[in-house]
């Protein structure tokens, strides 16, 4: 692809959704040009929302961090997690219900906000989310009511978090532990790459699918968000994503840039 090109296709987009740990920041790192990229959104006439896959953390944890690395007040509010789109898909399916959730406190609190209404018994569905409190209690109930036929909603697939020090089980790993034991799968998924969380940020942003680039360093949730949900699907190269990956991977980029502020000069 010519820098023609590139400029061409980058003209279109009006607001970028941006992965954060691997793209935006390591750990508790800034990447290198991430504060100059939002710099150029902003100085373009573009928007930036960040977009989250993790139902451990609140949104406000998020803001909190970016505020703490510096981020421009603008940008610092504008998250979007898989926990936001879980809550506006059981408001809409369940108006008026009632549901079991396997989550954090920070999260029941935030999504009781939002208007959900939580109980431990007669549930009208089950929202499992990632639930770094877990116990053996916690999935014995969730399971008997999944069992009983429980409308099963989580909030993300991944198996596993990365932290600074590794890897830790995530919902993926939770589903498969109550696939094992009720011989069910979650009848609907929220996160990335699912279209849930698209429908969240489309409603929270304003803008129109083909207007929007979802920007993130794996492919398997992040571009895979932007190609399969008619957005543009940018791969950057500060996380988990290789060349290597690309070269075996069915879900291909449609751009590739080594970190976001190499964008800066096409846009």
């Amino acid at each position: 692809m010519t820098e023609h090109e590139i400029r061409a296709r980058l003209a279109q987009v009006r607001c970028f959704l941006l992965d954060m740990d691997g793209t935006f920041y390591l750990g508790e790192r800034l990447i290198e040009g991430s504060l100059d990229f939002l710099a150029c959104v902003a100085r373009t006439g573009r928007e930036a929302y960040f977009l989250t896959n993790n139902s451990s953390k609140s949104a406000a944890v998020y803001t909190d961090k970016l505020r703490r690395l510096g981020v421009p007040e603008r940008f610092c509010t504008q998250v979007i997690t898989s926990g936001h789109a879980a809550a506006q898909y059981c408001l809409s399916a369940y108006p008026g219900g009632r549901g079991y959730l396997l989550g954090n406190d920070m999260l029941r609190q935030e999504l009781t906000d939002m208007g959900l209404v939580f109980t431990e018994d007669d549930a009208d569905y089950v929202l499992v989310a990632f639930d770094t409190t877990l116990d053996y209690a916690k999935m014995c109930r969730v399971c008997d009511l999944i069992r009983a036929g429980k409308p099963y909603i989580a909030t993300h697939p991944d198996f596993n978090c990365p932290t600074e020090t590794g890897y830790i089980p995530d919902v993926g790993a939770i589903m498969a532990f109550i696939e094992a034991s009720t011989g069910r799968k979650a009848d609907v998924i929220l996160g990335k790459p699912h279209a849930g969380i698209v429908h969240e940020a489309k409603r929270r942003t304003g803008f129109a699918l083909q207007d929007m680039a979802m920007v993130g360093d794996r492919l398997y949730t992040d571009v895979a968000t932007g190609v399969h949900h008619g957005m543009m699907g940018i791969l950057v190269l500060s996380g988990e994503a290789t060349m290597d990956d690309v070269k075996t991977s069915d879900i291909q980029p449609d751009m590739i840039f080594g970190r976001l502020s190499d964008m800066i000069p096409y846009l």
